[in-house]
């Protein structure tokens, strides 16, 4: 059994590897309150801070899944998961802002191609008709890590000191590369376990190449409308989604005057219907594109619908007073948010040919991480402008409305719908 079905061990490896990034990433949000007071951060700075790490891990979105093409998914996600954990451990080590800024941007670095390059490898061991779902499992480790992170964070942090949290998880994370280093391939072909009958439905479910078809130079790809609307939708989504990953718990202990330990335990709830909602929006999208055999329109109705109403919930959580209303609101915005999770790479997987699938979903990963520069920046200077979080939430808000209208102007329903049958 277990040889007839190594692409889910596959997305099984995956899912781990995205647990212990978002783990990883949220432990400074988590550890933030302590770490201002150690290091003596105002709200502006700490807002740097944060920004700080998608100046790698922007870059490296694209040039983790242009790499992915040249070398395979394999290689690229081996240096990257061991590159994030040594910069996640020497956070430990920071005394001041300006070491931190620079372990920050290196642990970016290395996070950065983990999404173009898992896109990449779902392309080389998924047939088409499971694409999106494989996309969404591969994915769904990022919000239950972030779920994790609060009270295991919060924990080690509050017993030990936040230092030793940042040891703790780096050392998970030289676990898992062994792991990778022993179990992966980058194409299915490659792995010596492959079945036969697996082999068959993963290749014979691939969309071949039309006879005498030239690889499209990765330019097109980029000139694309379809593309750049679906890359400022993922703008839109990620600008929401760094928000609530690093300012959430400050809010909750500046605005809301909740404890470290209460904070904790209160931010596993939006992750964990983030969790529900990144897994779900796969499995849903398929079963659209199964009883339309339009898979761009199946993706495009999901993302468009989930990310407006996303997009209401967290401007709403930013006008409530209470504690409890605020995280109700961004829980169900977290909840849609995912449930577009897999839609933006699965629309790359069904418009790109397999070998540009890397260079433009890491070109499409850059543009949405670019959020993560201004998002948590923005949001640390409205604060320390204004004495308040309202405006940052709406702001949010309004990002993810424009990308999603984006996406229903310019992202079209499939020429040549592909037979029910056929997806089935």
């Amino acid at each position: 059994m277990f040889a007839t079905r190594l692409r889910w061990m596959m997305a099984s490896l995956l899912f781990l590897a995205g647990l212990i990034q978002y783990l990883d990433r949220s432990a400074l949000s988590v550890a933030a309150p302590l770490v201002v007071k150690d290091l003596q951060l105002d709200p502006a700075q700490l807002g740097i801070v944060f920004s700080s790490f998608f100046f790698g891990y922007a870059l490296f979105c694209f040039v983790g899944g242009w790499s992915a093409d040249k070398l395979g998914g394999k290689a690229v996600l081996l240096i990257a998961m061991t590159v994030w954990s040594v910069f996640c451990g020497l956070t430990a080590a920071a005394t001041g802002i300006v070491s931190l800024l620079i372990y920050r941007v290196f642990f970016g670095v290395g996070e950065g191609p983990f999404s173009a390059t898992a896109n990449k490898l779902v392309s080389g061991w998924f047939p088409r008709r499971e694409q999106a779902s494989a996309v969404a499992v591969c994915n769904a480790g990022t919000p239950l890590g972030g779920a994790l992170a609060g009270p295991v964070v919060g924990f080690i942090a509050v017993t030990f000191g936040w230092r030793v949290s940042f040891i703790v998880i780096a050392l998970i994370g030289v676990g898992w590369v062994v792991l990778w280093s022993l179990l992966a391939t980058s194409r299915a072909e490659d792995h010596p376990r492959l079945s036969a009958a697996e082999r068959e439905l993963i290749v014979g479910g691939r969309e071949a190449a039309k006879p005498g078809e030239a690889m499209l130079p990765l330019s097109h790809y980029l000139r694309r409308p379809a593309v750049l609307a679906t890359a400022f939708a993922f703008f839109g989504y990620a600008y929401i989604l760094y928000f609530f990953l690093s300012w959430f718990p400050s809010y909750l202990t500046m605005a809301q005057h909740l404890t470290v330990q209460k904070m904790s335990v209160v931010t596993v709830i939006p992750w964990t219907v983030g969790f529900i909602g990144l897994v779900g929006g796969g499995f849903l999208t398929d079963a659209i594109f199964r009883r339309t055999g339009d898979p761009v329109f199946a993706r495009k109705l999901v993302l468009v619908g989930c990310l407006l109403i996303a997009a209401v919930c967290v401007a709403l959580a930013g006008l409530v007073a209470s504690a409890g209303a605020a995280v109700l609101l961004m829980a169900v915005s977290v909840l849609f948010m995912y449930l577009t999770g897999n839609t933006y790479w699965a629309i790359i997987l069904d418009t790109v040919e397999p070998g540009r699938v890397g260079g433009v979903g890491g070109f499409v990963h850059l543009i949405a991480n670019c959020a993560g520069i201004v998002a948590p920046a923005v949001t640390g200077f409205l604060v320390q402008a204004t004495g308040a979080f309202t405006s940052a939430f709406v702001l949010a808000g309004g990002m993810a409305v424009v990308g999603a209208l984006l996406v229903a102007a310019f992202v079209r329903r499939a020429a040549e719908p592909v037979p029910a049958t056929a997806a089935a």
